[in-house]
């Protein structure tokens, strides 16, 4: 597709300046999760926002954790809402700098959250600037919904998507880091917590008790038992569902049986299955095992779901935001993702089609000391939402 004169003259207004600015403001806000702090950077998004003239409204999840949603345009007419999130990880020790201090830096900003994602943030606020600035909003509705605890049990989106409506928006981009390659799927994902109760005996007299460790131990081999049967059924575009045993803790001392053991599971999830299905299922595989009774009881608990997406190659946001990209000056095509994100919620709960894409390499930078994000990208990102934001209107049935 040829970048029309207008198009250039809406590219050629988003300031880098102002894109590095907010994106280090908000790494400098900080946000941790755990730690419920997101406030700050809520209050940084918010305030810079209302200086621009854009509809921002702020709404309490939990005590000091605000979703942040900004509008700009008609509510006359669905616009395109993107997605983001205000908190970041922890920052954990390694670094080189101040994890909530920006710096610049060879072409790159360093920071927490920089790719994951303050940077996004700043990317979808700079092509609303944009757009807003050239008088097109009622023509070209965005909305930016920022969203609290994305990084652990998903709060805002949970909140979000339980008010918002359908008719509102025409599709979904979620602006987390993708490397500008446009993400068309993701598996879903569940925390499962498995609590196994014993009996305790002293040590000289383990058949006295029931052993907690030693049946989760046989539980852990169940699990990763049936992975072959999963990688024997992978779903032909998102691949198999996964299990990852995270975490195991029990037991009091050497001389003592114990008498509790919890194991944490991760079990990523294909489309159709669910998180009360998966625990269903490892239940009857426990009782066949006869691992119950004679002192051991079990209890599995659901800490967390989120639901994948898959969104057609062929669907009229997926062939826009690839044009797109490739307009604004990278060569990008479609991929899975093999993390999840708030677009799934967005895509079962409302309807409306949805892509992952923004700046900064999930793999190579999230999460990890010296996290950083090249300018550049932010500027193409800004770039490429502008452009997408301007043509999906015109697209049939969107």
């Amino acid at each position: 597709m040829t970048v029309s004169t207008s198009e250039r003259a809406l590219l050629g207004s988003i300031d880098e300046h102002e894109i590095v600015s907010l994106t280090a403001a908000l790494i400098d806000a900080g946000g941790e999760n755990p730690g419920d702090t997101e406030e700050n950077t809520a209050k940084v998004l918010a305030e810079h926002c209302r200086a621009l003239g854009f509809d921002v409204r702020t709404v309490e999840v939990a005590p000091g954790r605000p979703n942040v949603i900004v509008s700009i345009g008609s509510d006359e007419r669905p616009g395109v809402l993107f997605v983001g999130h205000s908190d970041v990880v922890p920052a954990g020790s390694g670094w080189t700098t101040d994890p909530f201090s920006a710096v610049v830096r060879d072409g790159r900003i360093i920071g927490r959250g920089a790719c994951d994602m303050k940077g996004g943030l700043a990317a979808v606020v700079a092509a609303m600037t944009a757009v807003h600035r050239a008088g097109l909003a009622d023509e070209y509705p965005m909305t930016l919904a920022c969203l609290v605890d994305e990084e652990d049990t998903g709060l805002g989106i949970r909140a979000f998507v339980a008010v918002s409506s359908q008719r509102n928006y025409s599709c979904c981009v979620v602006a987390e880091p993708t490397d500008l390659v446009t993400i068309i799927g993701c598996r879903g994902a569940t925390n499962l917590e498995i609590e196994v109760r014993g009996r305790s005996a002293h040590a000289g007299q383990p058949r006295n008790g029931a052993n907690a460790i030693s049946a989760a131990a046989r539980i852990i081999g169940i699990i990763e038992g049936s992975q072959a049967e999963l990688d024997a059924n992978p779903d032909p575009e998102l691949g198999p569902a996964t299990w990852n045993v995270g975490t195991i803790a029990g037991g009091t001392g050497t001389s003592m049986v114990a008498d509790r053991c919890v194991v944490t599971v991760d079990r990523r999830l294909l489309p159709g299955e669910s998180a009360a299905g998966v625990v269903g299922d490892l239940r009857a595989r426990i009782e066949s095992a006869e691992l119950t009774g004679s002192g051991i009881d079990v209890d599995i608990g659901i800490a967390m779901e989120m639901p994948g997406f898959l969104t057609s190659v062929n669907n009229g946001l997926v062939t826009t935001a690839v044009q797109s990209v490739i307009d604004s000056g990278f060569g990008r095509s479609t991929d899975i993702w093999t993390a999840s994100c708030d677009g799934g919620f967005v895509a079962q709960q409302m309807g409306i089609p949805t892509v992952v894409l923004g700046p900064g390499e999930i793999e190579e930078q999230a999460h990890r000391p010296d996290e950083s994000v090249a300018v550049r990208q932010l500027t193409d990102s800004a770039r490429t939402y502008a452009l997408i934001a301007t043509r999906i209107a015109a697209l049939p049935g969107l």
